[in-house]
């Protein structure tokens, strides 16, 4: 927690996402340590983690999020490339989705090609963010363990309630982007409710700007069929 703290808060070279910053200046975000996320047992945590903080984070104030620590084997951590990772992240929310009690919320398309789908938890809509220990230009997607920030949709619909002011603000995240990253702006950074945006493609970033061809939450799709 003190080296995400330490990145959050750093002056000298300001984390992008500032609606974060603020999150955690607040001390609105709640803390999850789990195993190691190939394990079975640490998707049973992380389902618990989560709709525990669903339960209790309307309450915590509208910057909040949940920060997950996930413990990263010493051989994951020097072996693992970013490819790794990311089948990593998307068996985490195929697993919270088959461990999930909660119906799909009616009004959220279960397709994630469909541009208005984001994924859903014990019936809360959520924005997810992946960072690990092998994203090198990328930096704003780097941690030294591997790394989820869960955003409920609301939080975000709130930051975005001012058009004029939610507009400056990203203006000025794009801006911070540009400096942290040795590496271009990914162009598959966009904002929910666009007719071309797709959530899950900003969920896990390359540290180039490739991107999967198929969502692998229609693997969860197909074995509902």
């Amino acid at each position: 927690m003190q080296i995400f703290s330490k990145k959050i808060q750093n002056k000298n070279r300001p984390f992008p996402c500032i609606p974060a910053t603020i999150g955690h200046s607040l001390n609105q975000f709640c803390f999850g340590f789990t195993g190691d996320p190939t394990k079975q047992s640490t998707i049973i945590e992380l389902a618990n983690l989560l709709q525990e903080y669903t339960k209790v984070s309307r309450s915590l104030g509208k910057f909040t999020s949940l920060i997950i620590f996930f413990e990263t084997p010493v051989n994951m951590f020097e072996s693992y490339k970013v490819e790794d990772y990311e089948h990593l992240f998307w068996e985490q929310l195929n697993g919270l989705r088959k461990m999930d009690l909660a119906d799909w919320p009616a009004h959220i398309p279960v397709d994630p090609e469909d541009s208005a789908w984001e994924f859903c938890f014990h019936g809360e809509q959520y924005f997810m963010y992946c960072a690990t220990p092998a994203h090198e230009k990328r930096k704003s997607r780097h941690f030294p363990c591997f790394m989820l920030a869960i955003t409920p949709r609301w939080v975000l619909t709130e930051f975005n309630s001012s058009p004029a002011a939610a507009a400056k603000i990203k203006a000025s995240i794009r801006k911070r982007l540009e400096h942290y990253d040795s590496t271009p702006i990914h162009p598959d950074l966009n904002s929910y409710g666009n007719d071309e945006n797709f959530e899950w493609k900003q969920y896990f970033l390359h540290d180039e700007k490739t991107t999967l061809s198929k969502c692998p939450f229609h693997k969860y799709l197909k074995n509902q069929k």
